[in-house]
């Protein structure tokens, strides 16, 4: 059984993604052993406990410093014993203690294709609002996994998505959620689950 542990932000739909695919069988031999979130308020823990997850908040004002909130995010993960952290939407850079600890067990899923539009600054909108002042006429999705750069891990999976005319960096961020976002992450983690993609564990 993969023991996974989700990493988010915000609303949680990549986390819905893979809870639900989990619930209809397209993710196998799969559990989330607990949801963390670097924000108290954050969607996804409403999401993470209606499925009956254990969902926790590590929040930076809670701590003195950096330091101090970094240790207690390891803290967190080590807890939970995962196999594998999924980054599903989260906003905070890891340590280089977590990346090392967790070397080559964690993964990320990033809103463009990489190398475009990814690295320091570019998450959320403004990935899709580079990518319609840029002019690109396609656009997509990577699962990553984490080093200690920014977006510059091996890339396991990408999908790519049709901008379309008239788009809003809005109505673009949807179809990227709906059409790479939601279908890769999930793919990738049942791939993980049943050894067709080597973590360091395995």
């Amino acid at each position: 059984m993969l023991k996974i542990a989700v990493m988010v932000s915000g609303g949680g739909t990549n986390l819905q993604a893979i809870i639900d695919a989990i619930a209809d069988g397209r993710i196998h031999d799969t559990v989330i052993v607990r949801v963390i979130s670097n924000k108290k308020d954050a969607y996804a823990l409403e999401r993470a406990k209606k499925a009956g997850i254990d969902a926790v908040s590590v929040t930076r004002d809670e701590y003195k410093d950096r330091e101090d909130f970094d240790r207690a995010l390891l803290g967190a993960l080590d807890e939970a014993e995962p196999d594998l952290v999924v980054l599903a939407g989260f906003l905070v850079v890891l340590s280089p203690e977590i990346i090392r600890k967790y070397a080559g067990r964690i993964i990320n899923i990033h809103p463009s294709l990489i190398p475009s539009f990814c690295g320091e600054g570019y998450y959320g909108l403004r990935v899709h609002e580079e990518a319609l002042k840029r002019g690109v006429k396609v656009t997509g999705a990577t699962v990553h996994f984490v080093d200690e750069g920014c977006d510059t891990g091996p890339i396991i999976m990408q999908k790519a998505v049709y901008v379309e005319p008239g788009d809003t960096p809005e109505i673009l961020q949807k179809r990227v959620m709906e059409q790479a976002e939601w279908k890769i992450l999930p793919e990738t983690i049942e791939d993980i689950a049943q050894g067709r993609i080597k973590t360091a564990r395995q």
